[in-house]
């Protein structure tokens, strides 16, 4: 059952009669009441729950935010609850919001946000934002819009992460390329890269991930196309700018130059195949760049994703939020804990610690980013290109209708069918689950 319709009927009375009781309405003169400026003195012994999702890897650095966080504010007790992934997470979220007893403050993976924005279970954070006067623009502009709906904004980037192409820079220095920076410069680089025996290819020039649209999603705006027309009400991938990377994707192919994944293992089988020198670039999580370096026996090098008639990639990660729903002191300390989660001071050293990008300028260009580039010189690529990291497509049902076309990739990658006449039946299942949301 979809999520939004879930929360329209199940929810409608928790949501109508619980939240809107609590002063967390949507209307001007309640969201000033939400950011009292006397309650920013108010020392009143408070404890907030955060439900996250970090990695037991990250909960180092999470424990000494936190211990940071309690010595600042000794009159908040943060109680970080782990619910599992995003999907555990979400399904916790919603269960939670059916009983009325919601956390005050969740981690929400990026493209999920629209969906639960939508249904009114988050908090706009922009009272607050204006009474402290937060500087938003020290924030790159895609990784704080991926984090607003309909022009609030309801969270701010926390572990936040890009595709990038890793490569093998010993490989590519030794065979005289770099990687591809437009999509006209790939066939050379394939040519120069692939190693191929008897119809066999023994090394591939590139592979990028199936098993996620997160993935193929730049490639498609990249070429010039959309996932949905403008006004987001009718599907595009079927469109002839929008079908251009899934041409080249399945030519690349077909010729042996060019590998992808898919399904279960898939994922783990790139990572090997790139470590042993078997791919020689692969689109990866900028969130594994720790791994891959410590993990290759090889110089490791980090690329921007190729352009054409754009170049961009998209937020990946998750970002933090404060429930509707919570009140008073409890919900000022929401506040005050996600605006120090994603403050300048700890931006750096929360980053590294959890293996994340940095999302603050003002972090980045300090002297303490100047030491981070040194450490992790690799990251320089993403910095580059900071503000055409963007959003992903901000849909309610975008979880939904992207496994449409996903599947379409998975059937040119596992059956080896043409991907043009399936993605364009593609379209009225895409439309189908589109009319449901309108």
């Amino acid at each position: 059952m979809k999520m939004k319709k879930w929360l329209n009927t199940t929810l409608a009375l928790t949501l109508a009669v619980g939240l809107s009781a609590c002063g967390g309405g949507a209307d001007e003169e309640a969201a000033v009441a939400m950011a009292d400026p006397s309650m920013k003195e108010d020392t009143t012994p408070v404890t907030i729950q955060y439900w996250h999702a970090h990695a037991e890897a990250q909960l180092e650095g999470l424990n000494r935010m936190v211990g940071e966080f309690e010595k600042k504010y000794p009159h908040i007790t943060v109680e970080p609850v782990f619910q599992g992934a995003y999907g555990d997470l979400h399904k916790k979220l919603q269960a939670a919001v059916a009983a009325g007893d919601v956390p005050a403050v969740t981690n929400v993976e990026v493209a999920s946000l629209p969906n639960f924005a939508d249904s009114g279970v988050f908090a706009d954070l922009t009272p607050w934002i204006e009474r402290d006067q937060v500087d938003t623009a020290d924030f790159s502009k895609g990784m704080l819009d991926a984090y607003s709906y309909e022009g609030k904004q309801y969270g701010f980037p926390l572990i936040v992460s890009t595709s990038v192409f890793v490569y093998n820079k010993t490989m590519l220095d030794e065979l005289g390329v770099k990687p591809p920076q437009a999509w006209d410069e790939i066939d050379a680089f394939n040519e120069k890269v692939a190693v191929k025996n008897g119809g066999k290819t023994e090394r591939y020039a590139f592979s990028v991930p199936g098993w996620d649209t997160w993935y193929y999603d730049p490639w498609i705006i990249n070429g010039g196309g959309d996932i949905l027309k403008d006004d987001m009400t009718a599907s595009a991938v079927q469109d002839e700018k929008s079908l251009r990377y899934i041409e080249n994707f399945n030519r690349w192919m077909d010729e042996g130059y060019m590998h992808m994944g898919f399904g279960k293992g898939a994922s783990d089988n790139m990572r090997q195949m790139f470590l042993g020198g078997q791919i020689a670039m692969v689109e990866h999580t900028s969130a594994l760049l720790k791994m891959y370096q410590e993990n290759a026996d090889f110089e490791v090098g980090v690329s921007f994703l190729p352009g054409d008639e754009l170049r961009t990639s998209n937020i990946g990660g998750a970002g933090i939020v404060m429930m509707e729903g919570v009140e008073g002191v409890e919900e000022e300390a929401a506040w005050k804990f996600i605006e120090f989660m994603t403050s300048a001071d700890q931006n750096i050293e929360w980053a590294e610690s959890v293996g994340y990008l940095p999302t603050r300028k003002s972090a980045i260009e300090s002297q303490e980013g100047d030491q981070y580039f040194e450490r992790w010189p690799q990251y320089k690529a993403v910095y580059e290109h900071f503000d055409e990291v963007t959003p992903r497509l901000q849909h309610p049902a975008y979880p939904e209708f992207s496994t449409v076309y996903k599947d379409v990739v998975g059937e040119m990658i596992l059956n080896n069918e043409d991907p043009i006449p399936l993605m364009k039946d593609a379209e009225q299942k895409i439309n189908d689950i589109l009319a449901d949301y309108e």
